[in-house]
């Protein structure tokens, strides 16, 4: 009779109705949006996702303004800043162009944001991906381990480069000597490098001094490409564009000369930018696939594509350097010059940037993710004003 009674209720049929209504609330924030492969990405109107469109709009108005005046359209300049090329450059780009993401969704976007264009040195903060993974598979037992414990084609032979461990590459800390590809690793020389000829220096204990180098982030591809004994760009295929459902028109592009014998085979290695020609090729739209993965703690969907302790890992500041962590630029405030990066920016941002300026920018607390290529080099003044549309 209780139950007959209880069932007819108007106050039963409410609280019905309300744990039904928190149920559905509960299943339809809690679950993060993720684009599916292909174009049709959700665009959601600011106010819908806690922004101030009118903010929006003018921080994208500034982003327009903004072209880059380092690369020039047909990259004319490129040996005069980096030096004699080794692989191929395209002969145009896009525009400076953006994205920006909030919760996953598009909330704005500028520009040719599906040209795959050279993204420099944002390739690092990918193959720091690749080198999470890598781990994660049992492939490498422990970051802080010596190269030379895996590796044995003598370029950890020496008494300098024997000690570097993975996380003196991933830190830009290694220290390592050698000539790779045709580059030494000192960056000595103007043909060879442009205006980024350095002077001598005596070489340091490898995990003691920061050295922004490409030719040592070239040589841990190459290592990483004799643990795979595949090509890079089939690694980063398999294990981060396809899971993420990136488009197919990116390439990572080696230098001609970057090929290694493999068990037998001639494999080819790449790079960790674009400094001397070839490099990764990438939209703004798959950059922003790839920020969104890291916003999402290198999950995407039902997979985990790179641990969150890696992603945690990986954005945790060295002691040596700037504000630096396994290849992603950081906003701790806590190296050398006590700054942060972006002074309007969370410390708990995180960004991969290349020359150009190519900037993908990942900022947890406000659970967004910004692209913005072929700027002038300040992001701090887009992310000032796209925060300013964040409502509280």
């Amino acid at each position: 009779m209780r139950q007959s009674i209880v069932k007819k209720s108007p106050l039963y049929a409410l609280f019905v109705l309300a744990i039904l209504t928190s149920c559905h609330r509960q299943s339809t924030t809690s679950a993060p949006y993720f684009p599916p492969k292909g174009d049709n990405w959700t665009h959601r109107a600011p106010e819908k996702v806690g922004m101030d469109a009118a903010l929006l709009d003018q921080a994208v108005a500034f982003a327009k303004t903004q072209e880059t005046t380092q690369m020039t359209p047909n990259f004319s300049t490129q040996e005069e800043i980096f030096g004699k090329l080794l692989g191929p450059m395209p002969t145009s780009r896009a525009a400076t162009n953006g994205i920006v993401l909030r919760h996953g969704y598009i909330v704005a976007e500028w520009g040719d944001t599906q040209r795959p264009d050279p993204t420099y040195s944002v390739a690092k903060s990918v193959l720091s991906t690749v080198v999470g993974i890598t781990i994660e598979r049992g492939m490498i037992s422990n970051v802080h381990d010596p190269v030379a414990n895996l590796i044995h084609d003598g370029g950890y032979e020496s008494a300098q480069n024997r000690p570097i461990t993975w996380e003196n590459h991933l830190t830009q800390t290694s220290e390592w000597e050698g000539t790779l590809w045709g580059k030494n690793s000192d960056f000595i020389g103007k043909e060879a490098f442009g205006k980024g000829e350095r002077k001598p220096r005596t070489l340091q204990k490898p995990g003691t001094f920061y050295e922004y180098n490409d030719v040592r982030i070239n040589r841990m591809a190459l290592s990483l490409l004799r643990l795979w004994k595949k090509p890079m760009p089939d690694v980063v295929r398999d294990e981060i564009m396809n899971p993420i459902g990136a488009s197919s028109t990116w390439q990572y592009i080696p230098y001609p000369n970057a090929v290694a014998d493999i068990d037998g085979k001639s494999l080819p290695s790449v790079s960790g930018g674009t400094r001397w020609g070839g490099g990764l090729r990438i939209s703004a739209r798959d950059e922003a696939r790839f920020g969104y993965l890291f916003l999402r703690q290198g999950r995407w969907e039902n997979k985990q594509i790179v641990s969150s302790d890696w992603v945690k890992q990986a954005t945790t500041a060295s002691p040596f350097g700037p504000d630096y962590g396994y290849l992603w630029w950081l906003n701790t405030g806590t190296s050398q010059t006590g700054k942060k990066a972006w002074p309007d920016g969370p410390t708990t941002s995180f960004s991969a940037i290349g020359a150009g300026s190519n900037t993908v920018w990942v900022d947890p607390q406000h659970d967004i993710v910004i692209v913005w290529r072929w700027h002038n080099g300040n992001p701090n003044e887009l992310i000032k004003r796209v925060l300013a549309a964040v409502k509280e």
